[in-house]
């Protein structure tokens, strides 16, 4: 199969004016203006605008003539006649000079065609006689709004203004109407600024209208104002506080739900029904969707009880809702009620009840019931959006039907996007399984929807299955396809090669990203000084962080953590002070990473002041002195003999109940090497009714302290058990066994051949040590040299034994590694 890093690499609102308006008029069915603008208003400009009024391919409209009965008077006729006759003047003829302002009204209302409704309204302008009044205007900016002709509705506002007619309440309110409507809600609210510098007050509709308005722009706080100012102004106006209506209530309540003000979604729904305001199915949708997105499900069920109550019947979308809450909430068997609910009531479940319910099936691997739910979708014709198909790939995968979750996807592959092909790759990457993976992203590239979206989730794919050279050839060819890495692919690509150990590659793209600009923070290089700094290669970490300094990017307290803890590894503490300086000096508050750095530091070179001051200062910070900290000062004050200090770190840590194996190990070599034996002997007890002696460290430490209080009956029962715990001892466990050989008695030729089996790892050696030892065990408790040993009373395991030749520091670093893991 071609790969694809193969194939990959070798495959082909304006600014708002105020113009002085100038309109000229003819007789003619077309008017043109040279500017169209409103007074300080938000008109828009259209220099040079020619707009025809007439009606393209006019027919006459078969409508009934019963329809118009009941205007009565000659309404009917004249309706009649415009439907029949082209021509305007024609048709109006025999009323021309009866006409009043009632019947145009209706008559520009009756036009079910804008255009029409236009060619009526010029007619009426240019004929002597038919005064156009603000009603009149209102209708027809209602009629050439809703068919978001924008420039004829500036024409005719400016028109307004010309023949001198005021624009009312519903003018304000019909154009804020029909600008939200047509998407334009900036536009809308500026004409509401021009409503209110007018002193005129929007109706009750016109409220709703502006809050919907604010609300689609995310203007939640601006709703709210609003609404108080409006209530304020009506109340001042009118007297009284304001009854609101239906619409008004479940605008508010929307608009509450969506800024999270539970709350106030909640008074308002106590106080419609305190005001006598019947909720609809609307207040109860809103209300139900609003609560289960913040997880009030008790809530919810309430309300869905309460809609029986008021006799308002669920519809689509309140099932729709409950479904897709409870499916979220993960409770799957609630949605499925809920579904099938709604069929028993005769709503029949449209595409999204399905795809909701046939999601939540799929992120929960309940393949049976999704392809029952699939076929049942089959049978009604509905189709799988891209959201839920890439969920069935992503089950069929994690449930290792590969089979199908292939088929599944070359089914729909044809008719993907690329944000649909990024979701399917990456189900099939995050799986492991790369070759489905590169299949799914050669289809991609024959289809031309490659992105860098979907290039990065192949790169991320590459990088669970640590095919480094494949991530890198799909970076080094995006451009070949007209596509440019971004941020995230070249750090992605950095952090892989720089966990791999491969820092000198990471440093490669490091460069690349620096000559495209993408390099906005120090994260890339924390990957690369990391990785440096675990190899050992301090002198390229330093280069690095000069150079981070030296092209603008600021280091943050994480860069400075792992400068320092690599000095303090290898006991550099000038170095690892004079960065520690560098980060006071940037800013940068201390952290607990920091600190335990240095406590790390000051315990591997002794330095007991500045350990303890800078455990002080860790104790300041909102975290807290940690376990690894702790540890560190315990084992520093085991050095010193200063048991007051070890004991309280340690009862502290016992009192938060963190103390672990570590600590115990520790407090016990103290009170051994200052001679108090007893409390030695109770630490070692608590350390294994605890659970806390698995490691070497530990066994060694009871061990020798039971050897040096001459109990080595008690020693030898612990090598026991680290025999059985399957535990390598090591240097330090041998050299205290060899003082339980000497008080047995055994001879320096005996203990000199023991050494010998050790030193060549020979397979039996534990086992001759284990039986050495229990002689000379039993030797010293009796007079008898020899005695039958339980050799079925413990397993003995080979281990890896080494050559012997260990120090105390090799002992500390190993322990500190080891504290690191478990701390």
């Amino acid at each position: 199969m071609l790969m694809p890093s193969e194939c990959f690499l070798h495959a082909p609102v304006h600014p708002l004016s105020n113009p002085t308006a100038s309109v000229c008029r003819d007789r003619s069915v077309t008017l043109q203006i040279k500017a169209v603008s409103a007074p300080a208003r938000t008109a828009e400009i259209h220099p040079k605008l020619v707009v025809p009024c007439t009606v393209d391919n006019w027919a006459p409209q078969q409508k009934k003539k019963t329809s118009w009965v009941h205007y009565g008077g000659s309404l009917p006729a004249m309706l009649q006649a415009l439907e029949h006759c082209k021509d305007v003047g024609e048709a109006l003829w025999p009323w021309k000079d009866t006409l009043n302002n009632r019947e145009r009204t209706i008559i520009l209302k009756e036009q079910r065609d804008w255009r029409r409704a236009v060619e009526i309204f010029d007619w009426f302008r240019r004929e002597r006689g038919h005064e156009v009044n603000v009603i009149h205007y209102n209708v027809v900016l209602c009629a050439v709004g809703r068919a978001r002709r924008w420039d004829l509705v500036l024409m005719l506002w400016n028109e307004m203004h010309f023949c001198g007619v005021v624009p009312d309440n519903s003018t304000y309110g019909t154009l804020i109407d029909v600008y939200c409507k047509g998407g334009r809600e900036g536009v809308a609210l500026i004409w509401l600024g021009n409503m209110c510098k007018r002193g005129l007050i929007p109706d009750e509709v016109t409220l709703s209208i502006v809050l919907q308005a604010h609300k689609k722009a995310g203007e939640f706080e601006k709703a709210e104002r609003f609404f108080k100012r409006w209530s304020s102004e009506h109340d001042r106006r009118m007297g009284g506080h304001p009854r609101y209506n239906l619409y008004t209530y479940n605008t508010l309540i929307d608009t509450y739900g969506k800024s999270a003000q539970l709350e106030k979604v909640s008074d308002t729904f106590d106080q419609m029904l305190r005001e006598g305001v019947a909720p609809n199915v609307v207040t109860f949708n809103t209300m139900i969707h609003v609560l289960g997105k913040h997880h009030k499900m008790e809530e919810v069920a309430s309300l869905v009880s309460m809609m029986e109550e008021f006799q308002c019947f669920p519809d689509c979308r309140t099932y729709n809702i409950l479904i897709s809450l409870y499916r979220e909430n993960n409770d799957i068997v609630a949605a499925e009620y809920f579904f099938q609910k709604m069929k028993t009531e005769n709503l029949a479940p449209d595409a999204v009840s399905y795809r909701t319910l046939l999601y939540g099936y799929s992120i929960r691997g309940m393949v049976i019931k999704a392809e029952a739910l699939l076929k049942e979708m089959d049978e009604r014709g509905f189709l799988i959006d891209e959201y839920t198909q890439s969920a069935l790939t992503r089950m069929y995968v994690n449930a290792g039907l590969l089979e199908k979750a292939w088929h599944w996807f070359d089914k729909f592959h044809y008719r993907m996007n690329s944000e649909c092909f990024l979701a399917n790759i990456d189900a099939f990457g995050e799986a492991r399984y790369i070759l489905l993976a590169e299949k799914a992203f050669i289809c991609c590239l024959k289809r031309k929807m490659l992105s860098v979206s979907v290039c990065n989730v192949m790169i991320k794919a590459y990088g669970l299955v640590e095919k480094l050279d494949e991530a890198c050839g799909i970076a080094d060819g995006m451009e070949m396809h007209g596509i440019l890495p971004d941020y995230l692919t070249y750090s992605s690509l950095i952090q892989l090669l720089s966990t791999a150990k491969l820092p000198k590659k990471a440093v490669y793209y490091l460069k690349k990203m620096q000559t495209a600009k993408l390099l906005s923070d120090c994260i890339p290089y924390t990957f690369v000084i990391s990785s440096f700094a675990k190899n050992g290669d301090l002198s390229m970490v330093e280069c690095l962080f000069t150079e981070m300094i030296a092209s603008g990017i600021r280091a943050d307290a994480f860069v400075y953590a792992i400068i320092i803890d690599a000095y303090a590894e290898v006991g550099n503490v000038r170095k690892a002070a004079a960065y520690f300086g560098l980060m006071k000096k940037d800013g940068l508050c201390e952290n607990p990473t920091i600190c335990n750095s240095l406590i790390k530091l000051y315990t591997k070179v002794g330095y007991l002041a500045e350990a303890r001051e800078t455990y002080k200062l860790l104790k300041t910070l909102n975290a807290g002195a940690n376990l690894y900290a702790s540890n560190c000062m315990i084992d520093l004050y085991s050095d010193y003999c200063m048991v007051k200090e070890a004991r309280e770190v340690f009862e502290n840590l016992k009192v938060g109940g963190s103390a672990n194996e570590f600590s115990h190990a520790m407090m016990v070599c103290l009170y051994k090497k200052v001679g108090r034996f007893d409390e030695a002997h109770r630490i070692c007890k608590e350390m294994q009714c605890s659970g806390f002696l698995t490691q070497a460290l530990s066994y060694n430490s009871a061990i020798q302290m039971y050897v040096s209080g001459g109990r080595i009956g008690e020693a030898f029962i612990i090598f026991k058990k680290m025999l059985a715990s399957k535990t390598p001892p090591n240097d330090a466990t041998f050299k205290a066994l060899k003082v339980i050989l000497t008080k047995g008695g055994a001879t320096k030729a005996e203990i000199k051949k023991l050494e010998l089996l050790r030193r060549n790892n020979s397979h039996d050696c534990l086992y001759q040590w284990y039986l050495a030892l229990s002689s000379a065990v039993r030797s010293s408790a009796t007079s008898f040299q020899h005695s039958i040993i339980d050799q079925s009373a413990i397993r003995i395991y080979p281990f890896d034994i080494g050559n012997g030749n260990s120090r105390k520091k090799n002992i500390r670093k190993q322990a500190t590694t080891k504290m690191i893991l478990n701390g």
